[in-house]
């Protein structure tokens, strides 16, 4: 009988512990230090402007960057892979060729010019940094470009690039005129980290942008085609359709300063998230293939989502009691406001009042 009712209370337990909704500890509600600036965060959800139709100009997202710029971010982040890792998975290309094919800059011709690999290079740039002047001379700022390069992290380099004057925008201090070239290539190039993060960086004094993004938890699917079919039959559901209209109508719109913000109101809107979930992860953790292949994908998704959020956590951690933006495809949006509002010392900032 003692045996019985031992097992008894074991089994109940256990029931209870598997029937508990919430976890008995939530880090989101020890907010501190008691005293002292807060380390405040940003998140702005942003379209792909690569995907943006031709006639999106530059010059309109002016008023963006005055916004994002009038809260005064300390730091910047954006959605790239730092040279390091990228580094890392050079090491593994079985895994990650695809990956590095897509995301990752080679770094061989700035390799060239300065005689640093990315490790190299990577604590060059640190050290240079550490003694970093109030004031520094144009060459100065072209070695340090040329360091950025050389360690892969190209859109740190264009921040440098762009505080230059204009005439000191030439070859020199470690910079030839391939890697002259390939800077104003990157000036030129229509996505958010160079035509948002990079300028607002260089207006604000910044020296470098946070290079948060991960792609460690990239693996190549058992079968890719099967894989692809189950996902992409997933995605075709009410809540995508009703979500496709609307970003098409968002996005047609983008011809004067005005019509960006509205545009990144609506990437931004809080009632996004939950579309977004319905029509994309939501849907696949129900993808019927029996390789589950739908829960391989939020499985992916949510991994890639804390390695992002750990690295924003600590570069935040660096400076504390600092404000950071973060730049990111919208669909991130939600996933790292929900991580990183569990952090201790982390406030989450709305993006919403910034926008109008």
């Amino acid at each position: 009988m003692k045996y019985l009712f031992s097992s008894l209370f074991v089994a109940g337990a256990l029931c209870a512990a598997g029937a508990r909704a919430q976890p008995v500890f939530d880090p989101a509600t020890l907010k501190g230090p008691a005293s002292g600036p807060p380390s405040e965060l940003v998140v702005l959800g942003s379209p792909h402007l690569a995907g943006l139709p031709d006639s999106l100009q530059s010059a309109n997202l002016g008023l963006l960057i005055e916004r994002l710029a009038a809260w005064k971010p300390h730091m910047i982040a954006i959605e790239s892979l730092s040279g390091p890792q990228c580094a890392y998975l050079r090491l593994y290309p079985q895994r990650y060729r695809g990956t590095i094919e897509t995301f990752c800059w080679d770094p061989a011709p700035a390799r060239a010019a300065t005689g640093l690999d990315v490790p190299a290079a990577t604590a060059a740039a640190e050290q240079l940094l550490a003694s970093w002047p109030a004031a520094p001379a144009a060459a100065q700022r072209r070695r340090l470009a040329a360091l950025f390069l050389a360690a892969g992290e190209p859109v740190s380099a264009l921040v440098q690039w762009l505080r230059l004057p204009a005439p000191e925008r030439r070859a020199g201090d470690g910079l030839d005129a391939a890697l002259v070239a390939e800077l104003e290539r990157q000036r030129l190039k229509r996505n958010e980290s160079r035509l948002i993060a990079a300028p607002l960086a260089a207006a604000l004094g910044l020296e470098r942008v946070v290079a948060m993004d991960d792609h460690t938890s990239d693996l190549p699917a058992s079968d890719e085609k099967a894989y692809e079919a189950a996902v992409t039959k997933a995605w075709d559901n009410p809540a995508a359709k009703k979500r496709i209209l609307q970003h098409d109508a968002a996005n047609a719109k983008h011809a004067t300063p005005e019509e960006i913000l509205a545009l990144y109101r609506h990437y931004n809107a809080p009632e996004l998230g939950r579309l977004v979930f319905d029509s994309d992860f939501g849907a696949a953790l129900e993808e019927p293939s029996p390789q589950h292949f739908g829960r391989n994908y939020v499985g992916y998704w949510e991994v890639r989502n804390l390695r992002m959020a750990s690295n924003i956590r600590e570069a935040m951690a660096v400076q504390p009691g600092k404000r950071m933006l973060v730049i990111v495809g919208a669909s991130h949006k939600w996933y790292l406001e929900a991580y990183l509002g569990q952090m201790h010392d982390v406030r989450i900032v709305d993006v919403g009042p910034l926008l109008r």
